[in-house]
């Protein structure tokens, strides 16, 4: 991708305003067409958000939007939409044992209104702040249960595929763990064992790292720096890691390109979490440096690989290694084409990774000369993202970013009449990781309190 260099957070402002606009009307419309008990909405068909009955994982993008949305307008209609569906929908979501998207659908909501209570603006009385974090904590602990340990030390948090199964975009989940264990939490174990939060934490991280991205190097001297693999397949007799393979990409030696963003996002804002704890707390883990570098080494390989692998404008298509692009051309010497007729771009992806490229660049901030290239990388995307064909400027349709897949290899999205791949539709993952990247710019913009999940910072 070509990074802009002369793009600072203020220029973003007129086009941030006009998102927040257009936000507004997409999550009236949609509360008026997915109300509770209709299914959580996943992805436009024809402009309308539809159920898709897998896992309801999206429910608190939908709810979470509207909390983004009031911290960016002060529209206190958001605020109290977001608050009675979070009290009145979300409860089952903190105590579901069968999926990795706690981070997704609770630090969404109870945790967005918690850090909105903190951060005083809304008058929360104590037991409702209260309610908040007891929330998050059963979360935390609940998703810190669903491990498999590894034979090399260590261990993850498997996915719904079951204990073999580490996902990489689990590394967002693990900010309910985070704030968990922000709040004192334990997950407790057999015979009344502690079980530290953070710890799990710690080694899942340390695992996605090892097992899901490669380097170059070792294991992986084939390869090539900052690649991912959507799934890593492990061994539960002995923990041994098997195989890298793939779910929603097109292979496990090909680059899922929403995975890679996940990463991107998930290492970089736990580097801000645990830059946030003392040396006494990282302690039992090896220290900060055993802690951390790690987490670095995948968050710099995956937004390196970004950056050199990507588009012109550094919006991906859906696999790097998908069958049919190479009809396209040098997809890097060129923007993406959201209307070609072989391979489907994904701007979810986009969404995702450019949150992931400015948070990196903001840790990285006097310490290593290539955080400005991460940090206005991260505006290019999301320059691009808040422009047509990408911003979803009818009003009449429900999705806020257009161009998104969901799983490809499944077929599961339209593809519209006259059409060969899918284009021009909508996904909750989507709208809502452009609303919060909008959200991180926006406060950047205005001077206002650094945003982060855990609480923001000066």
């Amino acid at each position: 991708m070509k990074v802009r260099f002369d793009l600072k957070p203020s220029d973003l402002t007129a086009k941030l305003a006009r998102m927040w606009a257009l936000s507004a009307v997409k999550i009236r419309s949609l509360e008026k067409s997915c109300p509770p008990g209709s299914g959580a909405p996943v992805f436009t068909v024809k402009g309308k958000y539809t159920a898709r009955g897998w896992t309801e994982w999206t429910q608190g993008f939908q709810y979470g939007s509207s909390a983004l949305q009031f911290d960016a307008t002060g529209e206190k209609e958001f605020l109290e939409l977001c608050r009675d569906r979070t009290l009145n929908v979300m409860a089952s979501h903190l105590t579901h044992i069968g999926v990795h998207d706690h981070g997704f659908n609770n630090v969404s909501t109870y945790g967005s209104l918690w850090r909105l209570a903190k951060e005083g603006r809304f008058d929360a009385p104590a037991y409702e702040v209260n309610f908040y974090e007891l929330a998050l904590k059963a979360s935390g602990a609940v998703q810190a249960a669903r491990w498999t340990p590894v034979n090399e030390g260590g261990g993850y948090i498997y996915s719904f595929n079951g204990p073999h199964s580490l996902f990489v975009d689990t590394i967002r989940s693990l900010r309910a763990l985070a704030l968990s264990h922000k709040f004192g939490h334990l997950l407790m174990g057999e015979k009344d064992a502690k079980i530290s939060l953070l710890g799990r934490l710690i080694e899942h991280a340390h695992a996605t790292a090892k097992y899901a991205v490669w380097y170059g190097e070792g294991r992986d001297t084939y390869d090539v720096r900052g690649r991912t693999a959507h799934e890593s397949v492990f061994n539960t007799n002995d923990g041994s890691y098997r195989c890298p393979n793939s779910q929603q990409g097109f292979s496990p030696f090909t680059t899922w390109t929403r995975g890679q963003a996940w990463a991107m996002v998930g290492f970089a804002e736990e580097l801000e979490f645990i830059a946030t704890l003392s040396d006494a707390e990282l302690a039992p883990f090896g220290g900060r440096e055993a802690v951390t570098a790690p987490m670095l080494k995948a968050a710099k390989a995956t937004c390196d690989y970004w950056i050199q692998d990507t588009p012109l404008d550094g919006v991906p298509y859906w696999d790097n290694g998908a069958p049919l692009l190479h009809k396209l051309g040098d997809t890097q010497s060129k923007p993406a084409d959201p209307f070609n007729d072989f391979e489907p771009v994904d701007s979810s992806a986009a969404a995702i990774a450019c949150q992931g490229l400015v948070r990196l660049g903001k840790y990285l901030e006097g310490k290593d000369p290539k955080a400005a290239e991460y940090l206005q990388a991260g505006l290019t995307v999301l320059d691009r993202l808040l422009e047509e064909p990408y911003l979803g400027t009818d009003e009449k349709h429900e999705g806020l970013l257009l161009h998104s897949v969901y799983h490809q290899p499944n077929g599961w999205d339209h593809i519209p009449d006259g059409k060969k791949i899918p284009s021009g539709e909508a996904c909750q993952w989507g709208d809502y990781h452009l609303r919060e990247a909008a959200l991180l710019v926006q406060r950047m913009a205005e001077g206002k309190p650094y945003y982060t999940f855990f609480g923001s910072k000066q």
